[in-house]
């Protein structure tokens, strides 16, 4: 598809603009996806809508309507989340005392999950570092079995950082997302597309 006054050939990468719903200002990013995606971005608690080139205006606007009541209850947890951390505010600046607060949870949380899930599983990594990341929530690298989580993990519901963590673990037994990797999943953590659901309502930074 090209867009209006492009020459041919010519392929659209991406569109930003905003629009004011209910006195709430929304990013609106067309690009070419299959679907239409909700996040709530932890950094700032802006809200984003990611859209396929295809809907208009008054499509995405109903579908946020339709899903108000979750944007609310969202927005609460984010700011529940924020007063939590004395490093709390608007846009979160990653200062060192704030990644220490970061690796300090995440230390806490996981011999619990690791204890829980190793066994399940049945694979053990033989590190696991925190840092920022930028696009995603966690990496693993099966030749090592060295795995990366996102510091930005602390900060979200316990639940989501033990889906990353199993997610995580998965990939030593089955590397990709293919159908070997799915019937892992499915069988150690149930709702794991539900947690996957979820987080993907959070925009990364």
């Amino acid at each position: 598809m090209v867009h209006r006054g492009a020459t041919k050939g010519t392929v659209r990468k991406s569109s930003v603009r905003t629009l004011d719903i209910r006195g709430k200002s929304i990013t609106i990013t067309r690009k070419s996806v299959k679907n239409m995606y909700l996040r709530i971005r932890t950094k700032d608690g802006g809200i984003g809508v990611t859209a396929p080139w295809r809907i208009t205006d008054q499509t995405i606007e109903e579908f946020i309507i339709a899903r108000w009541d979750w944007i609310e209850r969202a927005e609460k947890e984010l700011i529940q989340a924020r007063q939590a951390s004395p490093e709390s505010g608007v846009a979160q600046t990653w200062t060192a005392e704030r990644r220490r607060q970061a690796q300090q949870r995440l230390n806490a949380a996981l011999p619990g999950l690791l204890h829980t899930w190793v066994p399940i599983v049945g694979r053990e990594p033989s590190n696991i570092s925190f840092r920022l990341m930028t696009s995603r929530w966690g990496s693993c690298t099966p030749a090592t079995r060295r795995i990366r989580l996102n510091l930005e993990l602390a900060w979200l519901k316990p639940e989501l950082l033990e889906y990353v963590l199993v997610h995580e673990l998965t990939h030593l037994l089955a590397s990709g997302h293919g159908a070997e990797f799915q019937r892992y999943m499915t069988a150690f953590m149930p709702d794991w597309k539900r947690r996957r659901n979820t987080l993907n309502h959070h925009i990364i930074g």
